[in-house]
């Protein structure tokens, strides 16, 4: 990856990310993985990354990526991890194309990246996604940081609340959220976590199968939820969130199962599988 710091006006330009490596802005962060980051009329995207402000946007001819507000000690931090920069995605959708239908869904947009975003954060975003939709999970996650997140200096945005704040909160304060069932779900996994019950940190290094278990003991928490949690925001590469279009997919697409080429990748082949099905009307259809 090469890139400029253009230190007048504080902004990391990457002008490269190396051979076919590749990166879609707009498909990496509208892809359903993320919920605090919003376009505005110019293209711009403003979100809140690990309690700071990030504001990025993607230009073409030529292709580069611009990260506005930024040093490079913060970009090396916060958003080459972020935006998981230095993976060899180049060499995973080489390997992926090996099956003739992961081919297809690589190629349909080949510059989604996995994010990995901060667990606590990510956990709370999913449990607010169940039966909902983008528009609503984005105003929740919206309401739930400015209701109880700390201020990020003056920049008029909060950062996501900790798990002791909403451990302490009652069903009554968090009514004005707007999330409905969610909310005594949201509850139970802060006062798990504040009481010490789940270890967020455990949940990065724990056997798989033991962090999926200690995410379900929380009230709501799903399969669903529990995989979404762990491959988004504990960079678990190997979880594998099942929904109604993945679902799909896999019935239709993949009737023998997740094809070998793929199974070292399963996160980020799901990422490209649910993208393909979700927005292209074809992909299902032309498989039946």
């Amino acid at each position: 990856m090469k890139y400029l710091y253009h230190e007048d006006s504080n902004v990391i330009e990457i002008l490269d990310f190396g051979g076919e490596a590749g990166f879609s802005l707009r498909d990496t962060l509208e892809c359903g993985q993320c919920f605090r980051f919003i376009r505005d009329g110019d293209g711009v995207y403003t979100g809140v990354v690990r309690g700071i402000v990030v504001q990025v946007e993607q230009r073409f001819k030529p292709d580069r990526i611009l990260f506005y507000n930024t040093t490079p000690e913060e970009f090396h931090a916060y958003l080459v991890p972020y935006f998981d920069l230095e993976r060899d995605y180049a060499a995973i959708k080489k390997e992926l194309a090996a099956d003739p239908v992961m081919k297809k869904a690589v190629s349909y947009a080949p510059g989604i990246r996995v994010l990995q975003q901060e667990g606590w954060e990510a956990l709370c975003s999913f449990i607010i996604s169940q039966n909902n939709n983008v528009k609503r999970i984005q105003g929740i996650v919206s309401r739930l940081c400015e209701g109880f997140g700390e201020p990020i200096g003056d920049t008029g945005y909060k950062a996501f609340p900790a798990p002791q704040r909403l451990a302490g909160c009652t069903l009554t304060d968090l009514e004005a959220l707007r999330c409905g069932f969610r909310a005594k779900y949201l509850l139970d996994a802060a006062r798990k976590v504040a009481e010490g019950r789940l270890t967020i940190e455990d949940l990065y290094t724990l056997p798989m199968e033991e962090a999926r278990l200690s995410l379900r003991q929380i009230h709501g928490v799903g399969p669903k939820v529990a995989e979404c949690a762990l491959l988004y925001g504990f960079q678990r590469m190997e979880g594998f969130p099942i929904d109604v279009w993945i679902g799909r997919a896999m019935d239709t697409l993949f009737p023998e199962g997740l094809p070998e080429c793929a199974k070292p990748y399963a996160g980020i082949a799901q990422q490209y599988i649910f993208h393909y099905v979700r927005t292209n009307k074809e992909a299902l259809a032309q498989a039946q």
